[in-house]
């Protein structure tokens, strides 16, 4: 088997040594090449090219936003044929992918796990959403989440961790980047919704908060379509019953305000004025209206 490492190292938790512990269990199994990233977009190039030479597996060591690179190189020519398989030992601050799939937080834990994967052809095929041309694996909007991202971007790395999230998130709701525009979520077969924000999730939970799961749209997982849950205001009482709830082991999310659908096959959400688009955690730029679908079957991942 032909393997590729790739491994951030400015993520969180990534350091040299576990990198070449990782390196030296793998190659005693598959005949692996190391490719350390030094820029964004690099962890994307080297999928794409592993993709086209024929590389049977592409194993990502970083946060979610290496991972997310590494899909969308794999399917930088569109899914079908004989992509490689993905592999992930995470190396960021929340892991959200890896967690959702039940891969261990700690690295060599993990590793024995992907070991364990590649030695018995244990693997699993996963569906995942497509946003404006991107791909990702759990999360993508526009709005509040995406001006959190954006907030939180210049100060990326060894630094970030979930406090510094939840100060943007208060941060972001007194002092809107872009001041607090409307937008209009359009689900085929229902009415228009007009909305304060909004997340399309492609599994459940959403994110964590440190060791706690944040439970959106339970009924989302890799097997179903996209989650959309979106509140029409965002008043303080809200907003906290919301967070309250969505900390809960059995979050169950109701109320007057809020437009919620699980295992959509596609969505819209737009706004008069270009906002922030973040997909899995990583802004993406600014837009009007963003496409969400679900694509099914996509992607096999050893886990």
């Amino acid at each position: 088997m032909r393997a590729i490492l790739v491994v951030n190292p400015q993520a969180t938790s990534t350091t040299a040594g576990g990198r070449d512990v990782l390196a030296h269990a793998l190659a005693s199994q598959v005949k692996l090449e190391v490719v350390e990233t030094d820029y964004r977009g690099h962890a994307l190039a080297v999928a794409r090219d592993a993709a086209r030479d024929g590389v049977d597996l592409v194993v990502a060591h970083g946060g979610d936003g290496t991972v997310n690179e590494v899909v969308n190189g794999l399917l930088t020519d569109g899914p079908g044929g004989s992509l490689p398989a993905l592999g992930v030992v995470p190396g960021g601050s929340a892991n959200v992918f890896a967690r959702a799939l039940g891969i261990a937080r700690d690295p060599v834990e993990a590793t024995h796990q992907l070991l364990s994967a590649i030695e018995a052809g244990r693997s699993r095929r996963v569906g995942l959403g497509l946003a404006d041309g991107h791909w990702f694996t759990f999360n993508a909007g526009l709005g509040w989440d995406a001006d959190v991202v954006a907030t939180v971007a210049d100060r990326r790395g060894k630094q970030t961790n979930a406090l510094l999230y939840m100060r943007a998130a208060v941060a972001c709701y007194f002092r809107p980047r872009s001041g607090r525009l409307p937008l209009t979520v359009q689900v085929p077969g229902e009415e228009p919704a007009q909305v304060r924000m909004a997340f399309v999730s492609n599994t459940d939970p959403w994110s964590y908060l440190g060791e706690r799961p944040v439970h959106l749209n339970t009924e989302c997982s890799f097997d179903r379509g996209l989650g959309l849950f979106a509140l029409r205001k965002l008043t303080l009482p809200l907003v906290f019953r919301h967070v309250r709830q969505a900390l809960r082991a059995e979050a169950r999310h109701r109320g007057r305000a809020l437009v919620r659908h699980d295992d959509l096959a596609k969505l819209s959400v737009s706004a008069e004025e270009p906002v922030n688009f973040q997909v899995d955690g990583d802004l993406i730029g600014r837009r009007t209206r963003v496409d969400f679908t679900s694509v099914p079957d996509v992607l096999t991942v050893l886990a």
